[in-house]
């Protein structure tokens, strides 16, 4: 809940004593803790991707990764009259060449491998319009700038940005959250047919072979680097599997695995890393990350060893990450976005995240873009794409 003394200013438009700031380093990012902690504090945000670790880690692995396009920081600060943070916009800012065509763009800091799943600003309630105002005069002195990408906007901030231009609006990212009850008994009550009779074969199923289990939650600083190392494995085999739906290997790459490492053990020394592992007997057979941020759980990448696959071990990690939220008195669980029947299964409520292009009103600029959101889809010619797929992930910058 936001602080009594953070209000919206009367009369914001034109009000001297409200200030932008904009970053454009790694350092000053760093230098902003504060600012998030704040911010974080009073709007509630719960997503682990909105945190300063996430941010600052994001840029020392992600930024320049790719050598065909020039990134830097651009990200917008908004303060009040008192000095109060009350907007963070983390935009990047992207730069194409090929010989005398160029392309320059703006988007929200997570254009990665699906590493950051929901990219969204951070904005204190009654601000949107004046942050969307703020921000979009800012952006008009970006050099050539041919289009802006905003990610995850929702509510106010979604209706500002729509009112004061022509946006052209992308499918939204879909997000699925569990309320928590009191007891995992009344939250099982409440569970569809079908999970419950999924729950019962996972405990039964490993019962009726002798094997006994237990959930360790690894969330110590000195833990993280051998149980992230074991993750890895587990994930790369559940990539492996040609058993029921296709997994990628969201760490297949060493900068996604690089920026794993880091941005986990900033989160565990911050309180906010929960590593849940399933072991049978001496050995982890599954494991799932999770972060715990502002009273809620969010579930992020998970693995396990498909030799035990005929015991749903997945499905038991995941029951026992929600026992664990209940026991530890959270208010909801995150599944993370992507709507399919293992998450819907559990009943969760959805939340969409809205994503638009707002182009310049050029005809080199309409032509870019559509040609980049082309290739996006996998679609384009080959020297289009070589010139504007959106990234490479191979690696960190040489």
């Amino acid at each position: 809940m936001a602080s009594a003394r953070f209000k919206p200013e009367d009369e914001l438009w034109g009000s001297t004593k409200v200030t932008l700031q904009t970053v454009t380093s790694v350092h000053g990012i760093e230098r902003l803790e504060a600012d998030y902690a704040q911010l974080s504090r009073v709007t509630g945000e719960a997503l682990p991707f909105c945190q300063h670790a996430w941010h600052a880690s994001w840029c020392r692995h992600f930024l320049n990764c790719d050598p065909r396009i020039e990134e830097a920081p651009l990200f917008h600060i908004l303060r009040n009259a008192r000095q109060e943070c009350v907007a963070i916009l983390p935009l990047i800012v992207s730069r194409r060449r090929l010989g005398p065509l160029k392309v320059v763009s703006v988007s929200s800091l997570g254009a990665d491998p699906a590493i950051t799943e929901i990219r969204t600003p951070l904005i204190l309630k009654g601000y949107e319009t004046l942050t969307a105002h703020t921000a979009r005069e800012s952006l008009r002195k970006v050099a050539d700038l041919d289009w802006i990408n905003w990610c995850g906007v929702t509510g106010g901030f979604a209706s500002a940005l729509d009112a004061g231009a022509n946006l052209h609006w992308e499918a939204p990212v879909s997000d699925f959250v569990l309320d928590l009850p009191p007891s995992w008994e009344e939250f099982r009550s409440g569970l569809k047919r079908n999970i419950r009779e999924s729950l019962r074969h996972c405990y039964n199923s490993l019962a009726r072979s002798g094997h006994s289990y237990e959930l360790e939650v690894i969330e110590r600083p000195q833990d993280v680097q051998q149980a992230l190392s074991r993750f890895l494995q587990l994930h790369r085999m559940r990539a492996a599997c040609r058993r029921g739906v296709a997994h990628p290997d969201r760490f297949a790459s060493p900068v996604s695995r690089d920026f794993l490492f880091t941005v986990c053990e900033r989160l565990a020394a911050e309180g906010s890393l929960r590593l849940f592992a399933l072991k049978i007997g001496a050995d982890t057979v599954a494991m799932r990350i999770g972060f715990v941020v502002r009273g809620a759980l969010y579930l992020y990448y998970s693995g396990f060893d498909p030799k035990w696959w005929s015991f749903s071990v997945m499905t038991t990690t995941m029951a026992e990450a929600v026992k664990y939220a209940i026991g530890q008195g959270l208010r909801t669980v995150n599944l993370s976005p992507a709507k399919d029947i293992a998450k819907t299964r559990w009943g969760p409520r959805q939340i969409d995240y809205g994503s638009a292009y707002e182009i310049h009103d050029s005809l080199r600029s309409r032509l870019a873009n559509s040609a980049y959101l082309r290739i996006k889809s996998g679609q384009g010619s080959n020297i289009l794409r070589r010139f504007l797929t959106p990234h490479r992930w191979n690696g960190p910058p040489g």
